[in-house]
């Protein structure tokens, strides 16, 4: 796969030219970007995928939705549907999209919508009876027809984006000069006790500019488990064998939360749609043992044959220092934003 990758370079210089050229025609407006009177927040990355943009926006909607009406906006990526969709009863993960429904699901006070075309997404939410006062855009860096009033940028630990070259040689979606968009830059995915060395390191290789902010975060798993009705302790749990199933972009630190000698782990792509015939062999690889999934794969999972075996582990986005500069932050883009209206 690397020689694949290395042989691959002279596309990296075809794309990396073209996203370039496109980046250019939007910083100097010959390609119009939108913007809107509420406060927006893109939260993204430059990288494909594993940084953790779902428990980053959960994290926001937590800090934000006590205090305003918060909608989210995502594209609903492998999602069986078109189109714009506000949530309601009647959609599923394979209507919505596993993210959106998941925050459908945890955060039932705020608005949840899907739309591959943002501008398009933010008219529709902006048109509902009960429209909302901040809108957070999910994975919508690159999306340079809406101009959002702040930016997050993630970036994983030992992954950085400084170190990453252009599709398809790296995995950068746009050129690394890209950040610069960014008021704020996180580096999701640390260890909970990341020196202040290492974060010193981290930022000179970022190479921020004067106006950025930098935080440092880890995910932090709950210690229990969750099915439709019960919820368990990890400990009680012992080395008792369990089945666990993955379909995300980078399964590792789950597995490694869970795994214990005896235990089995699957791994599927990330956002997989689960087909019957997988479903069933997925079933007799448990033979009876419980099944611990992410959350993720939980809401794609939760009403099919393996319910009563099915399980999902919480996790959450937590800061290894600076939490309450970071929310300061926030709060202070939206109540300045949400009075210029």
């Amino acid at each position: 796969m690397k020689l694949l990758r290395t042989l691959l370079f002279p596309l990296a210089i075809i794309y990396g030219s073209i996203t370039f050229i496109r980046n250019y025609l939007f910083d100097v407006g010959l390609l119009k970007s939108y913007t809107f009177s509420l406060p927006i927040i893109t939260v993204g990355n430059l990288s494909v995928g594993g940084t953790g943009k779902t428990p980053q926006i959960e994290y926001l909607i937590r800090l934000l939705s006590n205090k305003y009406s918060v909608a989210t906006l995502s594209r609903g990526y492998k999602r069986q549907s078109k189109g714009f969709i506000l949530a309601d009863a009647s959609v599923n993960a394979a209507i919505l999209g596993d993210e959106p429904f998941q925050f459908f699901q945890k955060f039932p006070a705020i608005q949840v919508a899907v739309d591959a075309n943002r501008k398009n997404g933010i008219e529709e939410l902006l048109s509902q009876k009960k429209s909302p006062e901040i809108i957070l855009l999910d994975d919508a860096y690159q999306h340079r027809k809406v101009k959002a009033g702040f930016y997050i940028l993630l970036t994983a630990f030992g992954d950085l984006y400084a170190h990453d070259f252009l599709l398809p040689t790296g995995n950068l979606r746009e050129s690394r000069t890209g950040a610069q968009r960014a008021a704020i830059i996180v580096v999701t995915k640390c260890p909970k006790n990341l020196s202040e060395a290492e974060q010193i390191s981290i930022e000179k290789q970022l190479n921020l500019s004067e106006n950025q902010q930098l935080y440092f975060t880890f995910i932090e798993y709950e210690d229990s488990i969750y099915s439709k009705e019960t919820k368990l302790k990890l400990a009680d749990l012992g080395n008792e064998s369990k089945l666990l199933l993955a379909g995300i972009a980078k399964p590792e630190p789950f597995f490694e939360y869970l795994k214990k000698e005896n235990d089995l782990c699957l791994t599927f792509p990330d956002h997989h749609h689960f087909s019957e015939s997988e479903i069933t062999a997925i079933q007799k690889q448990a033979k009876g043992r419980k099944i611990i999934t992410t959350e993720k794969d939980y809401v794609r999972l939760k009403d099919s044959m393996l319910s009563e075996q099915l399980y999902y582990l919480p996790i959450r986005s937590s800061f290894v220092n600076n939490e309450k500069e970071f929310d300061q932050t926030i709060l202070d883009y939206v109540g300045t934003s949400a009075r210029n209206r």
